[in-house]
C-alpha cells in the first residue's frame, strides 16, 4: 500500500483504498427537534481517504448531520457508525479520534498561537514535549512558523483559520471535519486554505466538509451530497452531478433595465431550460455557439452575452431552487 506522511503521521493513499472501505455509514439517519424533522431518514457512506461534502441551503440539515457524526448531538432514529464506533454509546472514544474546524473562530484572542495550540493539545492528554513537536510540524504545514508567538488578536482572518486547521490536527485525527472552513475570507485567504486542505486530501486524510461555496466543493470534494429540507436530493462527484443535472453550457444574457420583463417569453423559447433572474437571463444549452448564433439572428438585443460551462452552482440551484446563502 502506498503511503504519505503529514508530520509524524502516515496515511494510506486514496488510490490504494478499496471502494467499500467506509469510515462512516448512515442508514435512515434521522434527527428531530420536537415535531420538526431536521434530518429525514438519509443514507450515505464516506470512504477512507476521500473528501466528502455536504451541500445545501441554510436549514437543509447539514449541521445537524455533522453534529451527529461528531458525537455532540444524539441520533433520533436510524443507524450511524463512525470509525467503527457508535456515536451514541462511544462518544468520548470517537471524539478523541476526530479533528474539528468549527464555522466560528473560537480561539482565545488574548493568548498566542503557541499557547492556543498547547492548551488544545492538553485536552487529549498529550505530553508537553509531544505537543511542542506537533506544533512545530503543524505551523510549518499551515505556513505560520513566524506567527508562533503572536497573539491571536493580531492575526488576519485567514491566519486565524489556518491556526484553527492546525489546532484540529493536533491530535493526529483519523477524520477531519470542517464546517464552512472559508466563510468570510477574501479570495487570497480562501486559496491558501484550499491549498492546505488539498494537500491533506492528497496525503490520504479523510475530510468531511460543509460549505456554501460551490467552487470550494468542486475544488476539494471527491464526492458530495446535496441536501434540501432534511433529505438528500443528489449524490455523486462534482463532475457527475453537473453532467447529470444540467446541460453542458450556459449563455447569460443581460438587458437594459426594464427590457427583460418584455422579452422573457422570447428568451424562454431559446432552450428547454431557461431562468429569468432579476438582473439577467440564463439559457442552458448543449451548444453555446449555436445558441448565440440564434440570438444574434433574432430580434433580441442583449447588452452583453456571456457563454460559460455549467457549474455545480447551476446544479445546486436546480435541485434546491434557492441561492446559496439565505
Amino acid at each position: 500500500m502506498n503511503t504519505s506522511t503529514v508530520g509524524s503521521r502516515t496515511y494510506p493513499q486514496v488510490s490504494s483504498l478499496p471502494m467499500s472501505d467506509a469510515l462512516i455509514s448512515a442508514r435512515a439517519l434521522t434527527k428531530k427537534f420536537g415535531d420538526f424533522v431536521a434530518v429525514d431518514g438519509i443514507d450515505f457512506e464516506v470512504r477512507q481517504g476521500e473528501a466528502f461534502g455536504f451541500l445545501g441551503p441554510n436549514g437543509a440539515g447539514k449541521t445537524s448531520t455533522m453534529r451527529m457524526i461528531g458525537a455532540v448531538s444524539p441520533i433520533t432514529e436510524g443507524d450511524l457508525t463512525v470509525l467503527g464506533l457508535d456515536p451514541m454509546t462511544q462518544g468520548p472514544q470517537l471524539r478523541s479520534r476526530l479533528g474539528v474546524v468549527p464555522q466560528e473562530n473560537n480561539l482565545d484572542e488574548e493568548l498566542t498561537v503557541f499557547d492556543n495550540l498547547m492548551m488544545y493539545g492538553r485536552y487529549f492528554d498529550l505530553s508537553r514535549a509531544a505537543i511542542r513537536e506537533r506544533i512545530a510540524e503543524l505551523l510549518a504545514f499551515v505556513q505560520l512558523e513566524d506567527k508562533r508567538d503572536a497573539k491571536i488578536s493580531a492575526l488576519s482572518g485567514g491566519m486565524k483559520r489556518r491556526v484553527i486547521i492546525a489546532r484540529g490536527l493536533i491530535n493526529e485525527p483519523d477524520m477531519f471535519i470542517l464546517d464552512e472552513p472559508t466563510t468570510g475570507l477574501d479570495p487570497q485567504a480562501r486559496h491558501v486554505l484550499w491549498d492546505r486542505l488539498y494537500r491533506l486530501k492528497q496525503q490520504g486524510v479523510t475530510l468531511i466538509i460543509t460549505t456554501h461555496y460551490m467552487d470550494e466543493a468542486e475544488q476539494l470534494c471527491d464526492r458530495l451530497v446535496v441536501m434540501d429540507k432534511g433529505k438528500i436530493v443528489a449524490e455523486g462527484s462534482p463532475l457527475s452531478l453537473i453532467a447529470q443535472h444540467t446541460p453542458r453550457d450556459v449563455v447569460e444574457l443581460r438587458f437594459p433595465v426594464g427590457v427583460l420583463e418584455t422579452v422573457g417569453d422570447h428568451v424562454a423559447g431559446l432552450s428547454d431550460r431557461t431562468e429569468i433572474l432579476a438582473d439577467r437571463a440564463l439559457v442552458y444549452t448543449d451548444d453555446a455557439d449555436k445558441t448565440i448564433a440564434v440570438i444574434s439572428e433574432s430580434t433580441l438585443e442583449p447588452e452583453t452575452v456571456l457563454a460559460r460551462r455549467s457549474t455545480l452552482e447551476d446544479v445546486f440551484l436546480r435541485l434546491t431552487g434557492r441561492t446559496l446563502v439565505d
